[in-house]
């Protein structure tokens, strides 16, 4: 019986009766959650970045509607989110709903849709900085792209997952979480080249089985809400003095990828200290993630831990992200007994820290973390959460034979 085997059938049951169907007439979409080890805060300028998805997982449970109309439920927030296409807000409304609005809005730039979805999406819960959004978003191409039969390849919905959270929701981050929620494959990283869209998929030359420490703060804030547009904004800036600098032509919204490594060493001493520390975190993070690779491919999981301990460390001091709860969470599982690494995860503002860990944790580290962390934050009682994950495969559909029901397909 699989892990999520129940949370599956109960999802399948209410949609099928909300749906008016059988539960056979029910499909599912399976869309990951993320870590990104090395890369950190890089990928909004184009750099080099590694990730994996998880076996924590978002699920949306669907049934394909006759009319280009929706009606969406969610196990995690409230109220419905309902539209016919033809009066969907061509801007962002605020709620929970956007995602759906914005995979619409994707979806329709390559053509009419003429079907829409009865669905239910369960998120689950304390999946704070683990790249929720892009799940959410990723789950509703999937299923609005099996509803109105469209064929569209993973790279396609990479772009396609870019439109709703860069165009329609305002976020100006880059292509890791979607290409990692979709190119995942249990066991391997991912090292992808957001200049190119080049990806590989590197098998690990360790024995032992990887393991994810997930501290999960217990803040809960939206990243548009955060210094997250802020911190592009001084990379693009810096990208620009120090192109200049280098008699180049910066272009419109010069990225620090387009800086020689060479001009930033020659240049860095005549950029504010604010822009020199967010090009030091590029320029060092890019670093990180090429040796990263390679001790990854050569086994030496302990090398790769240490790299994600200078990365966590780099965001803290250069890229100046964090705050007291997630810097807390960062040094528990930093100075934890067998952590061969930890750092901040998603953009490092809210949410949760991660741990890897080289083999399953043994009996009363969870609770021991957790402790630790609530002598430090007792206001999160209640509200934090340890949990342990694994490598997982990117997004896809699920048969609901998986919960021991009949298969949809």
């Amino acid at each position: 019986m699989r892990p999520d085997s129940e949370r599956i059938a109960l999802l399948v049951a209410e949609t099928a009766l909300a749906a008016g169907v059988p539960p056979e007439g029910v499909q599912i979409v399976r869309s990951p959650y993320r870590i990104c080890p090395l890369g950190a805060h890089v990928d909004h300028q184009l750099g080099e970045v590694t990730g994996m998805a998880l076996d924590r997982a978002l699920y949306l449970a669907f049934v394909p509607r006759e009319e280009a109309a929706v009606s969406v439920r969610s196990r995690n927030f409230a109220g419905p989110v309902k539209f016919r296409f033809s009066d969907m807000p061509a801007r962002p409304q605020g709620d929970w709903g956007d995602y759906l609005r914005g995979a619409v809005h994707a979806l329709r730039r390559r053509g009419e849709l003429r079907r829409g979805l009865t669905a239910i999406v369960d998120g689950g819960e304390n999946v704070g900085g683990l790249s929720s959004s892009a799940a959410v978003g990723v789950a509703y191409l999937l299923a609005l792209e099996r509803a109105n039969a469209i064929e569209v390849s993973p790279r396609e919905n990479i772009e396609l997952d870019r439109i709703i959270e860069n165009e329609y929701i305002g976020l100006n981050n880059g292509l890791l979480d979607q290409s990692t929620i979709l190119l995942s494959r249990r066991g391997r990283l991912m090292h992808l080249d957001c200049l190119t869209g080049k990806t590989e998929l590197h098998e690990c030359g360790a024995r032992a089985e990887l393991w994810i420490a997930v501290l999960y703060s217990g803040l809960q804030r939206q990243l548009s809400d955060t210094d997250y547009n802020r911190r592009v904004a001084e990379c693009e800036e810096a990208a620009r003095r120090l192109l200049e600098a280098e008699g180049m032509a910066p272009g419109p919204r010069p990225k620090l990828r387009s800086v020689p490594a060479e001009a930033f060493e020659k240049h860095q001493e005549a950029l504010p200290e604010t822009l020199r520390r967010r090009a030091r975190h590029f320029f060092s993070e890019q670093r990180r993630v090429r040796e990263g690779v390679v001790l990854w491919r050569a086994g030496d999981l302990a090398g790769f831990g240490r790299l994600v301990t200078e990365s966590g460390q780099s965001s803290v001091e250069n890229y100046e992200c964090g705050n007291r709860y997630l810097r807390t969470a960062w040094a528990v599982l930093r100075d934890t007994p067998g952590m061969l690494g930890a750092r901040f995860s998603g953009a490092g503002f809210r949410g949760c820290s991660i741990g890897l860990m080289a083999g399953p944790p043994d009996e009363g580290v969870g609770t021991d973390i957790l402790r630790r962390y609530l002598e430090a934050h007792p206001d999160m009682d209640g509200k934090a959460e340890v949990t342990f994950c694994r490598p997982a495969d990117g997004a896809g559909f699920v048969g609901i034979a998986d919960c021991g029901m009949q298969n949809a397909e």
